[in-house]
């Protein structure tokens, strides 16, 4: 028998190996042939693939017979550059526990609505005691008092002036009070002139003018060094100790109760100045400890000396280390006005001396006195106050831990302490640095580690963050620099990069810090150099109607969807929103399928958009745009 050699292959093998490869040419063919056969029946298939178009990222605005989106507004929305985005399939969540499965039409709310502030509502205040101005404070609807309408602009309703003309002049028809022309015309608070309001720059304590007194405060103390950065005006009229300080890159919070002196911070707001309806009576301001660089009062009428001092107390929590307190008008000077204030000598000098002894025993130094002018400055630290208060029944230093807490904070008669220093020439709580560089430097608040989680390094990068996210907000806004908006609210402010990024454009921004947002960074806002508001966006916010251009929404549906009904939360919005004012909504994908249903009944239009990292990003971006209609008639304008 012959040997068989190794790679020799035997026939059977030869055999085996045709057969597989000829089984492979055929199947291969086969498949050559159908591929053939489909491309022949279906020559076009290629082109004929339809196009995705969403109907949730172009919804247009919900028409009816009488409502009709105003022309004007729609240019804002179709030159958007971002391309289509197609949610139609992908995204079918039901809507049930949020919002209605139907989309919803809104009705106009009465004409009687049309300067409806929900939670300072005079009606609904008259229920509550008088003592401590307690009916002014916040006392907002209950759930069956909660109205499910939109608020009305009055009739010849105008797109209010640019800034910084606006400073200057309002348009009567959107405000339509001639009540504080009449009431303060000796001190030239406002006046009117044919269709508009102009505002000369008058007070009750500076018949010069607002920037005359601001020049006489600049004597005595430095305000344009970059010193002085935020202030607080209480009582504060028309605001316009706040519209001159603009101009000396100081911007002040102006607040104001609802009260006899009719629309005062609607005035305020309408000329592109920051203002809030607010009141000191038996709460904390809603502002954190060690705010503001400057406290102001100029014949406020804010018995500062009663209930124990209560009232300057709050001041001082909210003033910073060093801050200062102005204070004009009575009693101040009383030995040459007592006679037009119609009250005794001894009656003035005695709430001076009450003052006064409050003041001391705050520990503050009285800077000085002169003409109509008194200011006093809080210390640098507590080093000394805490030793002296055994010569002090009252105020001692509070026990709470929380000097931020300021939200239903019921007042106390006690001193916040300040943070611990290891000398008495150190500044509680960290030194700022000057503005404009305060804006960018890092805030002590977060220097310090008082901020959970917040490093140093992650402020940067959220400054870095923000700044492409502005860069990519001016290709799907109109211009910010070209004076389209003036007054910006941002719902969830977190450190401030929003405003931060905003801050070389004639705008100014209301940070919001939600009550239940997992860190309170309120404070490092204002030690930025900017100034807001802590707020529960299941409440109203408390301004006017028709007060802000642009509302920046960053997470805040994801926040409070299972919290309250964010229909309410949307009609809220539209309320404080001008006529053709703009949205910006970053959330999932989900969330902002829901409000554009919910939206698509409140007479806005709307495009989501891809983040601007591209579309594999899960945030999106949600802008709207409200259309121009007022109550009087909702016909295209």
């Amino acid at each position: 028998m012959a040997k068989d050699y190794v790679g020799t292959p035997k026939i059977h093998h030869l055999e085996s190996k045709r057969n597989r490869l000829t089984w492979i040419l055929g199947v291969s063919g086969l498949c050559i042939l159908f591929y053939i056969l489909g491309a022949w029946q279906n020559p076009t298939s290629s082109a004929t693939i339809p196009k995705t178009s969403s109907n949730l990222a172009n919804r247009e605005l919900c028409d009816s017979s009488s409502d009709k989106l105003n022309p004007k507004v729609a240019p804002s929305l179709s030159s958007f550059s971002s391309p289509e985005l197609d949610f139609e399939a992908h995204h079918t969540a039901s809507l049930d526990e949020v919002v209605p499965a139907a989309v919803q039409s809104f009705p106009a709310c009465p004409m009687n609505f049309s300067e409806y502030t929900p939670c300072q509502d005079i009606k609904r205040g008259r229920r509550f005691d008088r003592g401590m101005l307690i009916y002014r404070e916040r006392h907002c609807p209950e759930k069956d008092e909660l109205v499910k309408c939109l608020i009305p602009a009055p009739p010849k309703y105008k797109t209010p002036f640019k800034w910084p003309q606006s400073r200057d002049y309002a348009w009567y028809d959107n405000i339509p009070h001639k009540e504080l022309s009449i009431e303060k015309a000796v001190q030239n608070w406002i006046q009117v002139e044919g269709d508009r309001f102009r505002f000369p720059g008058g007070g009750t304590m500076f018949p010069r003018g607002a920037d005359a007194y601001i020049d006489d405060i600049n004597a005595l103390i430095p305000l344009t060094n970059g010193g002085i950065r935020t202030a607080l005006d209480t009582g504060c009229g028309v605001a316009s100790w706040g519209a001159y300080l603009l101009k000396r890159d100081i911007v002040a919070m102006s607040v104001a109760p609802r009260d006899t002196h009719e629309a005062q911070v609607q005035f305020a707001l309408e000329r592109g100045v920051p203002a809030m309806i607010g009141v000191i009576g038996s709460l904390r301001l809603t502002y954190p400890a060690r705010a503001f660089d400057m406290a102001h009062c100029s014949r406020c009428l804010i018995p500062w000396y009663a209930y124990d001092g209560l009232y300057l107390i709050e001041v001082d929590r909210v003033l910073r280390p060093g801050g200062y307190w102005i204070l004009s008008g009575p009693p101040i000077h009383w030995k040459k006005y007592w006679k037009g204030w119609e009250r005794t000598q001894e009656d003035l000098k005695q709430e001076q001396d009450s003052i006064e002894a409050v003041a001391t025993s705050l520990c503050w130094k009285k800077v000085i006195e002169k003409d109509d002018l008194a200011i006093w400055q809080k210390p640098m630290n507590h080093v000394e106050c805490i030793e002296s208060r055994q010569n002090y029944k009252k105020p001692q230093m509070c026990k709470d831990d929380n000097a931020d807490a300021a939200w239903y904070k019921k007042l106390e008669v006690c001193i916040t302490p300040l943070p611990e220093v290891n000398n008495a020439d150190e500044v509680a709580g960290g030194e700022l640095e000057k503005w404009p560089e305060r804006a960018f430097a890092v805030p002590p608040r977060i220097s310090s580690g008082t901020i959970p989680g917040i490093t140093a390094e992650k402020f940067e990068e959220d400054n870095k963050l923000w700044k492409e996210r502005m860069a990519h907000y001016k290709n799907i806004i109109p211009p910010i620099s070209q004076g389209r908006y003036r007054n910006v609210m941002d719902m969830n402010a977190k450190l401030g990069g929003f405003a931060a990024a905003l801050v070389k454009y004639p705008v100014w921004v209301m940070n919001v810090v939600p009550t239940i947002a997992d860190l309170d960074t309120l404070g490092a806002i204002y030690e930025r150099g900017f100034i807001g508001s802590y707020q529960d966006w299941c409440e109203a916010f408390s301004t006017y109607p028709r007060t802000y251009d642009l509302i920046h929404a960053d997470g805040v549906f994801t926040m409070y969807q299972d919290r309250c009904d964010i229909t309410y939360i949307l009609l809220e919005m539209d309320r404080i929103l001008r006529p053709e004012g703009s949205v910006i909504f970053r959330d999932k994908v989900d969330t902002l399928v829901k409000i554009q249903e919910i939206t698509d009944g409140m007479r806005w239009t709307s495009k989501i958009m891809d983040h601007e990292s591209g579309p594999f990003n899960p945030e999106k971006i949600l802008v709207a745009v409200k259309s121009y209609w007022t109550g009087e008639s909702t016909q295209e304008q």
